[in-house]
């Protein structure tokens, strides 16, 4: 193996599990657990968990939920924002389908199953 070889695998190493090291706390880290929730409660454009029902809003055969009339028109005129990013499997879900978690701040998570859910941990913050 030739001296820059040497350097340069275990530099790329490093880097690797430094862009991996977030996500994996993030998925199995010692933050707080989320609260499952029902769809009916959370608007799903601005991903805010409410203590009333929100708007349903049908799509092609699927319910979402929206708090205003904006996010109700983004719901029906955008497909990108009937789907997220499981932070736990990285794929795309569903939010009509979706299992849905909050936190203490009211902040949602979608995931494509409770088991994800259950697994997710809140990044802790780092001030």
């Amino acid at each position: 193996m030739t001296f820059s070889r040497r350097i340069l695998v275990p530099v790329l190493t490093f880097a690797a599990l430094s862009l991996i090291g977030p996500i994996l706390q993030a998925a199995q880290g010692d933050g707080e657990k989320l609260k499952q929730v029902s769809p009916q409660s959370v608007c799903m454009i601005n991903k805010k968990h409410f203590d009333k029902p929100q708007t349903p809003v049908t799509v092609e055969g699927r319910t979402y939920y929206a708090c205003c009339d904006m996010c109700k028109t983004q719901l029906v005129e955008d497909p990108k924002t009937r789907k997220d990013k499981d932070p736990v499997s990285g794929m795309e879900v569903d939010k009509a389908t979706a299992a849905i978690g909050v936190d203490k701040e009211g902040h949602v998570y979608f995931f494509e199953n409770a088991d994800n859910l259950k697994k997710f941990r809140v990044p802790v913050k780092t001030e």
